[in-house]
């Protein structure tokens, strides 16, 4: 990632952080709208899955300038959602859910530069958790 997507995802989810219930609530709204299926693999409530979301966003934000710590965190985590049983499918309704969840958060303030940047995040992450667990 180059420095000038760095700033700006940071810029950002400092916007995000600020309403991170709300964030993650949004989030997850979409994502069981566009994938129903989605829905049954969270059994626990979904207000502290937000939670836990905005925790590792936090974390990898925190991480953006170290990419082997940044993909060590990653590769755990892809492993996690593996045995929760997230598919590689579910990586792009994620990404969508994501995407769209910025838009609406940040509303006049988005772009499509900021857009690029969680983009390219966004694939990254996806990239190394869907290596890192490999379908059965």
């Amino acid at each position: 990632m180059t420095p000038r997507e760095t700033e700006l995802i940071r810029e950002s989810f400092a916007h995000l952080h600020r309403r991170k219930a709300e964030t993650a609530k949004l989030f997850y709204d979409r994502l069981f709208a566009i994938a129903p299926e989605t829905r049954s693999l969270f059994t626990t409530d979904i207000s502290a899955q937000g939670a836990k979301l905005m925790e590792t966003f936090s974390v990898a934000l925190a991480t953006l300038n170290d990419r082997e710590g940044l993909d060590i965190l990653l590769r755990r985590l892809g492993r996690n959602h593996r045995s929760f049983g997230v598919e590689d499918r579910h990586y792009a309704k994620a990404c969508e859910a994501l995407i769209w969840t910025i838009k609406t958060s940040l509303g006049s303030r988005y772009t499509p530069e900021i857009e690029g940047a969680w983009q390219a995040l966004y694939d990254h992450m996806a990239r190394v958790m869907i290596e890192a667990s490999p379908a059965p």
